[in-house]
């Protein structure tokens, strides 16, 4: 059944700085990182940046309202260091989920998880000062701290770079 499933799935490899998703562009497929790091960005108009998503080895990233919805992508995604991928496109996930229906359990299972990821870290923009973020952020992914560069940790913070320097 593996072998089933991995076919629907194209590898692809990406050096630093990459880019694989820009704002405005359509988006057919989603990511499974297998080795590197990705974030997932907005940059308003003054040009400042907001982390969405730092994705390791086992997470997926993609623009998920661009490719559920059909829309233009928000967001951009890029390779924060030399990344290899699986990329899923929404067809073959369709394929699979009518084919096994484990698999559409998996990415239900998978999306519930992403959304009390998400609910958690936003729960905790309300509760917690930047000390306190960062120190959650460290808690739960330790591993970045020596993959993302101190200013892109800034950033999904929501601080500048001097404020996160000061909290060490």
């Amino acid at each position: 059944m593996n072998s089933i499933i991995f076919s629907h799935f194209k590898p692809m490899s990406y050096k630093k700085g990459q880019t694989l998703i820009t704002a405005g562009m359509k988006v057919d497929c989603e990511y499974f990182v297998l080795d590197g790091c990705l974030k997932t960005f907005f940059t308003n108009e003054d040009l400042k940046m907001y982390i969405l998503q730092f994705a390791m080895a086992t997470w997926w990233a993609s623009d998920y309202g661009a490719l559920y919805g059909g829309e233009k992508a928000t967001v951009n995604l890029d390779c924060i260091t030399d990344a290899q991928v699986l990329c899923l496109s929404s067809a073959d996930r369709e394929k699979l989920c009518k084919e096994i229906y484990q698999i559409e359990y998996f990415f239900r299972w998978r999306s519930n998880k992403g959304y009390v990821a998400q609910q958690k870290r936003l729960l905790s923009f309300m509760n917690n000062d930047t000390k306190g973020r960062y120190e959650e952020l460290m808690r739960m992914y330790p591993q970045l701290y020596n993959i993302v560069p101190k200013q892109l940790i800034a950033a999904y913070l929501g601080v500048s770079r001097e404020t996160l320097s000061r909290l060490h």
